[in-house]
Parts: structure tokens; sequence; C-alpha cells
């Protein structure tokens, strides 16, 4: 047994404190305490501003899921660096470091995943007949379950590599997490050919309209959040992929600006660019919509839906009335 091994045998666990650098390091009271406590009050503000636009909207019947999602984006975002302050306090407490790059890697799926829906509405709307069409709906349906199945891999990934001092099982539990980080950035990439597709395609007799203003104006929201949740992803796994380095000789993509900014700085213009636009107005679609014209209005939308909100339908007096979602 060479000595590199017979050191990794003794170092003190399990859980195993990682011989290998990761971005932002190990947290110390400065600076990462009062620049976390910056954007958590930041990431409660967002919080609170999605929670009052879904409450008032509820209250018109108006009940758009993406708010909610953000608000609960905000609150794991809240969480994630209420541990990292915590950790910050408790440096040589494994355990606390498993949980805080947990919820590191996992709050900005809902983001993605949310981004994705928008682009998905477009592309229904500027092209019904192929946006509606059921093969390309259980694609879509597959790359959200990959995204479950991305974040589980991670996770065990994660959990395992501190609980074992296996070589081979580091080295799997490294694929794992290339593998899975590599596909949340195709993931990312997907809003823009998803638009691409929304306007190069010739255009459709029977292109639809949906939520208010322009939607030249969506397509540029959606493209923008896209571009930030690429360079976020990317950031993630070109670090991941670069040849692991020992923790007393870090990278500088290792430090702690580069964690801050594109991790947290990024999501927060995201945040600056979703709330403010009241993507509830912009993206809303009527409830149980499942089939070209339901956008628009053209055809009456069933209770039932693929993937949308399901209709809530009054009978009066043999009138129907759809409450939109």
């Amino acid at each position: 047994m060479s000595q590199t091994q017979q050191q990794q045998q003794h170092r003190p666990g399990p859980p195993y404190a990682p011989t290998t650098a990761s971005v932002g390091g190990v947290p110390s009271v400065i600076p990462d305490v009062p620049i976390s406590a910056v954007f958590v009050a930041l990431y409660v503000a967002f919080a609170a501003a999605n929670m009052l636009i879904f409450q008032i909207n509820s209250r018109r019947g108006h009940k758009f899921i993406p708010s909610i999602a953000l608000f609960g984006f905000c609150m794991a975002r809240v969480l994630t660096l209420v541990l990292r302050i915590v950790w910050a306090t408790r440096r040589t407490n494994v355990s606390l470091a498993i949980a805080a790059n947990i919820f590191v890697n996992a709050g900005i799926l809902i983001v993605y995943i949310i981004n994705l829906i928008f682009a998905q509405r477009i592309l229904r709307a500027k092209q019904p007949t192929l946006g509606w069409r059921r093969s390309l709906r259980i694609i879509f349906t597959v790359l959200y379950v990959g995204i479950a199945c991305a974040l589980i891999m991670v996770i065990t990934a994660l959990v395992l590599s501190v609980y074992s001092l296996n070589s081979y099982t580091l080295r799997a539990c490294r694929d794992v997490q290339l593998t899975s980080g590599t596909y949340l950035l195709v993931f990312t990439t997907l809003p823009v050919f998803v638009i691409a597709a929304a306007y190069l395609l010739p255009r459709s007799p029977a292109e639809e309209k949906f939520g208010e203003g322009r939607m030249r104006t969506k397509a540029i929201i959606v493209l923008v959040a896209a571009c930030l949740c690429i360079m976020n992803a990317g950031f993630r796994v070109g670090t991941a992929w670069s040849p692991p380095r020992p923790v007393s000789n870090p990278a500088w993509y290792h430090g702690k600006a580069p964690f801050y900014v594109f991790n947290f700085t990024l999501e927060i213009i995201i945040l600056c660019i979703l709330t403010p636009t009241r993507v509830d107005k912009r993206f809303h679609v009527p409830d149980g919509s499942n089939q070209p014209g339901h956008y628009s209005g053209r055809v009456e939308s069933s209770a039932e839906s693929g993937g949308e909100t399901p209709a809530e339908k009054v009978r009066t007096g043999g009138n129907e009335i759809s409450h939109n979602v």
C-alpha cells in the first residue's frame, strides 16, 4: 500500500472531508457570512414578491403556478445560504458541508424547468401543429423526468463520495456527477432551440396569442434567462470536468468570488428579469389547454389538461363559464 493510500485510510470519518478543492471552498466568517446575509435578504424580498403576486392573482381566479415555484426556489436559496453561514461557524462539520452543497446544486433546477415551460408555451402559440404534437409532449415529459433523475444521481453521488475511501467508488461518483451536470447544461440550452423553432419555421396560419404583451418580448425574456442559466450550468460543468486539484492548491475558479458570481448573482439577475416583467401576466394560458386553439380561445379548453393546470368550470343556467388559472 502506497503512502497516499495509507493517508487516505487514516482520514477521520466517515463522513470524510474532501481532499480536492471545490468551488467556493470552505466558508469563513469573513467574507462569507456578510455576503451570504445580503443574498438572503435579496432572496427573501423576491420570495415575498412572488408570493404576493400569487396571492393577488389567486383572489382573482388567476392561479399562475410558476409564481409559487419561484417562491419555492427563493426559499430554497435562503436555506442554502443559511446553511453556508452556519457552516462558516463550524468549518470542520462535514455533514453540514454535505447539506450545504446539496442545496447549492438543487435549487436552480426549478428555474431551468420554468424557462423551458415558457419556451414550450411560445412554441405552441407560434407553431400549434408542432407544439401540441403528442410525440413532442412525451419528449418534454421525459426531459422533466430526467431533471429529477439527475438531481437524485447528484445527491446520491455526493453523499456516497464522502462515506467511502474506495477509489473505484469515488471514480464512479465523479462520473455520475459529470454525467448529470452535462445533462443539466444541455437542458438549459433547450429553450434557445425551442424559440428558434418557433420563429424560424414557416409561419403557421393557426398562430395564436396568449397572455399580455408582445410575443417578441416573451421570447426575449426566455432567451435572456436561458443565456444566464447556460452560464450558470456551464460554469458548474466546466469546473467539474477540470482536473481535480488538492485543497491546498485550488484554481482561480475555486475561489469565493466565482462561487457567488456564477451562482447567486446570476440567479438574482434571473429573478430581476422574471419578477418585475410580470411573467404571471405575460405567460398565463387558459386552464385545461391541451390542443391548438385553446390559447386563443377559438376552441374551448377542457378540464383535463396535459401539463396545464386543470380548469374550473361552473355551469349556471345552461351557460358554461371557464375560470382561467
